[in-house]
């Protein structure tokens, strides 16, 4: 990719000479590239499609990206000679892909991926991206997304657009010039959607709890899903709240029209919600739209810890599969399986640990239970966590768990008195069998505090 920007007279000319088809633009693509595709909702749909399509001219191809939203089939065993996926994060698409043999796992905070490129830790040679339209200076913008893919544009030795009146055009660090890009497809398709999830009792139940913890005037990082909506929903009541987080859906949209989300007395980026990536429907998308209220900086910078810890009344809010006696969380994976990635969990995690107020807090949110489809109940508070299983917050950083059954704080407490609290708010249903492992480990029979 060039750094040389051009003139804005001439851009349309350039713009025009890099202008193809997706069937030849993923000619690009050699066999053994290093592949990396633009994160979540800047996942250029149309150039995948064309890539996969194009398998017989490909071996040994790595593909790399984190969350994202596609169909994943450059992961079918049928293209494991074609494919292979050197996964940051793994969801629905990709999740067997391992279990295939043509996936594997980088371990890597989601803040040090852009840091790795500059440093060449990771390289690529090609970065699928999408992107919106060029305005009338010649500058695309990738709309939802910042978190690692405005530095893969920068670091990949070949940048291949598609190019999508859809994307909106968002403010931060979200531009990219015609002349940085070296092919271009045009191509419209609605944006990919995630839904807003059900919520139910036990979610509003760990959502009051939560909201319980947080003050007026707090800053908020959330993800998404039943959890982080139903915390928003309880916090309707609240005041001039702010946003300072991995990425948003559209919870945070009702809070943002009934003015609870003002963003008023964050002392960082005071007035602005300040994300790495956006994540929802076309209602979300549209409220990106040309906002001064929202504005996307890299991963490297909104995940930073030390940045974090300058927003006062931080409150970080996260979730887990399983939580041992001792406190540690494991959220990316279940015993040996890989299930998703670390994300900015513990960054989060530790930077709202040392707000600067001394104000900040971090909690883990999850229902007590997981009732599989036999009906079977697998309980989240386990006396050890599962054989292969990969800690992802460890038990010196762990804060606040909250179940449906109320809070346990862990900071300051003893591993004893850890125990006694996360049995305290198990389901009801496990609460006899962990009691039973309490007082073999610990050689003290549990007493219900």
């Amino acid at each position: 990719m060039s750094d040389k920007i051009p003139s804005p007279m001439n851009w349309r000319e350039d713009y025009e000479k890099k202008l193809t088809t997706a069937e030849e633009a993923v000619k690009l693509i050699k066999s053994h590239d290093h592949v990396i595709f633009g994160h979540c909702i800047c996942e250029p749909e149309g150039l995948i499609d064309a890539m996969v399509a194009n398998h017989d001219a490909y071996r040994g191809v790595h593909i790399t990206h984190m969350v994202s939203l596609g169909k994943g089939e450059y992961t079918n065993p049928e293209y494991k000679d074609n494919f292979t996926f050197d996964g940051i994060f793994f969801g629905a698409g990709t999740r067997n892909s391992i279990a295939h043999g043509n996936g594997d796992v980088i371990p890597v905070y989601f803040s040090e991926l852009p840091i790795w490129m500059r440093r060449g830790i990771l390289n690529f040679d090609v970065c699928l991206v999408m992107v919106s339209p060029p305005d009338q200076w010649g500058y695309c913008n990738l709309g939802v997304e910042s978190g690692y893919t405005f530095q893969a544009m920068r670091s990949a030795k070949t940048v291949i657009a598609q190019v999508n009146s859809n994307m909106p055009f968002a403010y931060g660090d979200t531009h990219i010039h015609v002349s940085q890009l070296d092919a271009i497809v045009e191509m419209d398709m609605p944006l990919m959607e995630s839904q807003p999830a059900k919520v139910g009792d036990v979610e509003m139940a760990i959502g009051e709890y939560c909201a319980s913890l947080i003050e007026d005037g707090s800053t908020l990082q959330l993800g998404i899903g039943a959890i982080p909506d139903a915390v928003l929903a309880s916090l309707k009541n609240h005041k001039h709240l702010g946003i300072h987080s991995e990425m948003i859906a559209d919870g945070v949209l009702d809070l943002v029209e009934a003015g609870v989300i003002d963003c008023s007395e964050k002392s960082l980026h005071r007035g602005q919600i300040v994300v790495t990536f956006l994540m929802g429907t076309k209602r979300l998308y549209d409220f990106a739209d040309r906002n001064p209220m929202l504005m996307l900086r890299p991963v490297d910078y909104v995940n930073d810890p030390t940045v974090i810890a300058k927003n006062n009344k931080m409150v970080s809010i996260n979730s887990a599969l399983q939580v041992d006696f001792m406190g540690q969380v494991v959220a990316a994976s279940i015993g040996t399986k890989q299930f998703s990635g670390v994300g900015g969990q513990v960054d989060f995690v530790r930077g709202a640990s040392r707000a600067e107020d001394g104000k900040g807090i971090s909690i883990i949110a999850m229902p007590s239970i997981v009732t599989k489809k036999d009906g079977t109940i697998i309980s989240k508070i386990v006396p050890t966590i599962d054989q292969g299983a990969a800690v992802t917050t460890n038990r010196y950083d762990v804060d606040y768990i909250i179940t449906e059954y109320g809070i346990a704080h862990m900071k300051g407490k003893t591993l004893r008195e850890r125990a006694r609290a996360l049995i305290g708010i198990a389901h009801p249903s496990v609460v006899d069998d962990l009691s039973k492992a309490f007082e073999e480990r610990f050689n003290t029979p549990y007493v219900d505090e």
